[in-house]
């Protein structure tokens, strides 16, 4: 489980678009990496768009967004497409990431328990060190916290 004041575990994921997404290739920027749970559901899609409505802003604070889940790059690419997002995603098929972040997790819905994607969101800063992190997100106003605190930085 990854926690404020560790080194973010480096990663190379293939990401939308073509092409792969590397943590430390993408220093000295800071990374908001966030973690959901699929492509074009209800909040998964309203987080996606909430980041992508604050990508200048976070690019102009100097940040990149980085968003992780499960799905294909081609599922990746039909979500992209479908609601112009414009942030990086990148796919983990194989939940390597999210095992190493903690985010790999026994959910329970209607009394049936199964393994899926925590929304969580790390703040990465430009040295690669994890500086703050938001784990059960709720989405409502999220990217714009997580916003204040790459400008805080």
């Amino acid at each position: 489980m990854t926690e404020t004041g560790q080194t973010a575990p480096d990663f190379t994921l293939p990401r939308d678009g073509g092409g792969d997404v590397t943590l430390s290739a993408l220093r000295p920027k800071a990374v908001v990496l966030y973690f959901y749970p699929r492509d074009d559901t209800p909040g998964c899609t309203k987080e996606a768009i909430a980041f992508t409505e604050e990508a200048a802003a976070f690019e102009a604070a100097g940040a990149v967004v980085v968003g992780i889940s499960k799905d294909s790059v081609a599922s990746h690419d039909k979500f992209v497409k479908k609601h112009s997002l414009g942030v990086i995603l990148a796919s983990d098929e194989e939940s390597d990431v999210c095992e190493k972040y903690g985010v790999w997790v026994e959910k329970n819905m209607y009394g049936k328990k199964y393994m899926g994607v925590e929304r969580a969101t790390f703040l990465i800063d430009g040295s690669g060190t994890v500086r703050e992190v938001w784990r059960k997100v709720k989405v409502p106003g999220h990217a714009d916290a997580v916003l204040e605190a790459v400008k805080a930085l």
